[in-house]
């Protein structure tokens, strides 16, 4: 059993370096945000606008 086999094939893709980088549906999904400035969360531009300035 492969990693990626424990996710739906849109839950992730792999880059040409071979990393995987998972998908906003991932991330829905999973229902949390990591705090791992990953590329597609959902929860990005949420954190951005409620930082005190």
């Amino acid at each position: 059993m492969s990693f990626t086999d424990k996710f739906e094939p849109d839950e992730y893709y792999l880059t040409p370096e071979g990393y995987i980088v998972f998908t906003e549906k991932y991330h829905l999904k999973r229902g949390y945000c990591c705090q791992s400035n990953c590329r597609h969360c959902p929860w990005k531009n949420k954190k951005q606008k409620t930082k005190p300035t």
